[in-house]
């Protein structure tokens, strides 16, 4: 198994250690700043696995199918965890999430037609900063940061709706039966 292969793994062994953290009250604000370096961690093994498979040229099907998953697992565990604490919207999450089960939805029936649906620039945008968001919104610190986050929240919900009406038209032909 190659370096960015146990990177995606070690990312989703991280994620039940960030949601215990997260909801934990033993450890009082601690806990949070924990939960929040361990997504921090988590967050740059999606960066540096993704760098080192384009760069030396490991990109294994293994890792095409699993680092998908495991960013999904650790966003959507973190937003559950923010809604847990009321700190983020349900509506909110559910668009999030939503999309995310469309685009898998999605590229399911592109595989089963032999066709591999990469991540889109506006995916990768809208990752950056629903891992932003969650940063912010975990760390509490107030002030600016309140606004920064909040900002956050509206940017990456823009930037989910943007990156799924851009897969949709770009792959249209997938759902159509055309290719």
């Amino acid at each position: 198994m190659n370096l960015p292969n146990k990177l995606t793994i070690l990312r989703v062994i991280m994620v039940p250690f960030f949601v215990f953290f997260m909801l934990w009250d033993g450890l009082g604000v601690n806990g949070k700043y924990v939960a929040a370096a361990l997504f921090i961690l988590a967050s740059l093994t999606d960066c540096l696995d993704g760098h080192i498979a384009r760069k030396y040229h490991l990109i294994t099907d293994f890792g095409k199918f699993m680092d998908p998953i495991a960013d999904k697992l650790l966003v959507c565990s973190a937003l559950i965890c923010l809604v847990e604490q009321g700190m983020l919207a349900s509506w909110i999450v559910i668009i999030i999430i939503g999309r995310e089960f469309i685009i898998s939805g999605f590229r399911l029936v592109a595989s089963d037609k032999g066709i591999v649906i990469a991540a889109s620039y506006w995916g990768k945008f809208k990752t950056v900063f629903q891992m932003i968001m969650v940063i912010l919104l975990i760390l509490d610190l107030g002030g600016v940061f309140d606004i920064l986050a909040q900002a956050a929240v509206w940017i990456s919900l823009i930037l989910t709706v943007i990156s799924l009406i851009d897969y949709l038209i770009k792959n249209r032909k997938v759902l159509e039966g055309e290719m």
